[in-house]
């Protein structure tokens, strides 16, 4: 059905937010989005934009030729599982993840979403360990469902839903002896962590603290969780962050881009440890549409794409840093500091120019995520496939918009 370009946006108020129906309305002044291909997208006027935003989702790029395809053809045999019997391309999709993370993480459950596998891993941490307490970051994003968000440290998202799940501490990511304080303390169940808080404003956690913090956890029989929903599938950098620095994770979170950008998809990659609760019973935490055929297909032609362009990813993150540093430099009065690593990367701007800047970059071109926890810091999340001629469109479209910005 092809709904009229002017009756999106009055349906949209009627029936969704109607805050977010106006600010997409100003993003696209007045036009939707319609197709997409690799990082640009086509507006409903016709213009084209290009997408380092969607939440990170589309990281293969929009549209991948063998992504569609691969879910075209699950969904011609057959788009949903019995749950009755085994499902090849379930089964192949969890062999492959698991090969990427190496000996060690060999169990794996499937889900839809990030909050899918955060609720996963903190459900299995308490049953096998017997425990109730898991320690998280102050800054960390984790989830917005009940569980979840209890590990999710911004306030604007807690207020008028307390108490939460109960027996969550959050720790100061700048203190190495964090954890060893409260494992001493005793009932810590698990730690869980992000390389990068990338809803708390594109912030890289230390590496040398956080193996400390994982050294400290496990030498009390705590499970190790690194939440790589967003950083992980080589965005920074390896194929799972917490294995590649040596943390020894007793879990890796996927989700996000994990379908490919086409089907939603979550993944837990466990140690046989952590995942004992599901060996002694399987139904014991499942899921309807959790890993479904169609999902599963959509992810395993997305490992492929991956790995393929996981070098093109770190040239072009490596040369994003670069020029990224060269435009906060010509804008001091705007930008006040660059982060990141790989291709996730936030700009913290002034407070008061940041929605000024976020509302002229899609009129530039370039589409982007605002920060939930950090409102005034820029997230670029460019995909993997982005070509060198749309990072240069890119990087003018938030130059054009940073000088706007600052002009007096």
């Amino acid at each position: 059905m092809v709904t009229p370009r002017g009756s999106v946006f009055r349906t949209m108020r009627r029936h969704l937010p109607p805050a977010l129906a106006l600010a997409y309305q100003a993003a696209g002044q007045g036009a939707h989005e319609e197709t997409a291909r690799g990082a640009t997208v086509r507006l409903s006027d016709g213009r084209e934009v290009v997408d380092f935003g969607s939440y990170g989702v589309a990281f293969l790029g929009h549209g991948e030729p063998r992504i569609v395809e691969a879910v075209a053809a699950q969904l011609r045999a057959m788009p949903a599982a019995t749950r009755a019997l085994a499902s090849p391309p379930v089964v192949a999709f969890a062999a492959e993840l698991q090969r990427r993370c190496g000996p060690g993480l060999d169990r794996v459950w499937l889900g839809s979403d990030g909050a899918d596998a955060v609720e996963a891993a903190v459900k299995l941490a308490r049953r096998a360990t017997g425990r109730l307490r898991v320690l998280a970051v102050h800054g960390a994003f984790h989830g917005k469902t009940l569980g979840a968000l209890a590990l999710t440290h911004a306030p604007v998202y807690r207020e008028g839903l307390e108490p939460l799940l109960c027996h969550v501490t959050h720790i100061d990511p700048g203190d190495p002896e964090a954890v060893a304080r409260e494992v001493a303390q005793g009932d810590v169940a698990a730690l869980i962590v992000e390389p990068v808080q990338g809803e708390g404003g594109v912030r890289p956690l230390d590496p040398e603290t956080v193996a400390r913090w994982a050294a400290d956890a496990r030498a009390a029989s705590a499970f190790v969780i690194s939440d790589e929903i967003q950083t992980g599938l080589y965005r920074c950098g390896p194929f799972a962050v917490a294995v590649d620095r040596g943390w020894q994770p007793d879990a890796v979170l996927f989700g996000k881009a994990l379908g490919g950008g086409v089907m939603p998809l979550s993944a837990l990659v466990a140690t046989a440890e952590l995942y004992d609760p599901l060996i002694d019973e399987a139904a014991w935490h499942s899921s309807t549409f959790g890993g479904n055929p169609l999902a599963c297909a959509a992810g395993l032609a997305a490992l492929t794409v991956a790995d393929e362009l996981a070098d093109r990813g770190a040239r072009l993150g490596a040369e994003l840093g670069a020029a990224l540093t060269a435009v906060a430099s010509a804008h001091p009065g705007v930008v006040t500091e660059v982060r990141g690593m790989g291709l996730l990367w936030g700009l913290d701007l002034r407070p008061d120019v940041a929605d000024t800047v976020l509302a002229a970059l899609p009129q530039h071109g370039l589409l982007v995520s605002r920060c939930l926890s950090a409102p005034h810091t820029l997230r670029l999340l460019p995909p993997l496939a982005t070509t060198d001629a749309e990072a240069s469109l890119a990087l003018a479209a938030l130059d054009a918009a940073l000088t706007e910005a600052g002009a007096p």
